[in-house]
């Protein structure tokens, strides 16, 4: 259980993540995502990560029951944990590919959405259930995802949007049977990693120059209306509620 790091191929550097039943992550597991992605990027052998993940789904978002468990300090440190993580994936030195099945959700957007690309599943679904879950963010990363008022509707609604959706809309690269996921995301990561790797991370340091939109500071000012909703008592009132209700997450299951 937790955060590995394996070498399938020269040149590929693949992340995988098991956080049972689920792979709702609590702080030290996104802490270790953030650090093995790093050091991914950081090898000069490394041409192009993958990043996966065991288990039922790819990931469920932040740990809620030690959120509750914790408070304050527990949200503290899942945001800098979050942030990292994010900031880990778009910040690698070389490509990222996300290969996604069954559900991303929450934090699980902030990580595909700040990927170069991303290979899914026909099972997998995507969204942002934070209004349900008494908190914020990840809007910066789903509007990578998404257009505009589809982002907005999805985020207001708690609803998720399906990979052939996206792939419909250009963000999603290919859409496989989940028999076929692990090795979709390797060919597109062998065919990457097949260029010279100077170049590449050249180029992924130019293409996030030109983003227009500072995802690290977006996000981080998304994250200031957590606390605002936290401190008002606003995010335990719904997730007292979210609990109650049992809400059909992933993460109760």
């Amino acid at each position: 259980m937790g955060v590995s790091t394996s070498s399938p191929e020269k040149g590929i550097s693949l992340v995988t993540v098991d956080f049972p039943p689920v792979n709702a992550l609590p702080v030290r597991g996104w802490c270790e995502l953030a650090d093995a992605v790093r050091a991914a990027g950081r090898d000069s052998s490394v041409r192009c990560v993958v990043l996966a993940a065991e288990g039922r789904g790819f990931n469920a978002g932040v740990d809620i029951k030690e959120l509750q468990a914790a408070g304050n300090e527990a949200l503290i440190g899942v945001n800098r944990g979050c942030a990292e993580a994010f900031a880990a994936v778009y910040e690698c030195e070389t490509p990222v590919v996300a290969a996604v099945h069954g559900f991303c959700l929450g934090g699980g957007i902030g990580l595909v959405g700040n990927a170069d690309a991303i290979v899914a599943s026909e099972d997998a679904v995507f969204g942002l259930p934070e209004l349900d879950r008494g908190a914020l963010g990840a809007a910066t990363h789903l509007a990578r995802l998404v257009p505009p008022h589809l982002m907005r509707t999805l985020y207001y609604t708690s609803r998720t949007a399906t990979a052939a959706e996206l792939h419909a809309h250009g963000s999603v690269w290919r859409v496989v049977p989940r028999a076929d996921l692990d090795a979709a995301a390797l060919e597109l990561a062998r065919e990457i990693a097949a260029k010279d790797g100077s170049l590449l991370r050249l180029a992924k340091s130019a293409i996030n120059g030109v983003d227009p939109v500072d995802v690290r500071r977006s996000y981080r000012f998304e994250q200031g209306f957590t606390f605002e909703a936290a401190l008002s008592g606003v995010a335990d009132r719904v997730r007292d509620t979210f609990g109650r209700e049992g809400a059909g997450s992933a993460e109760n299951d």
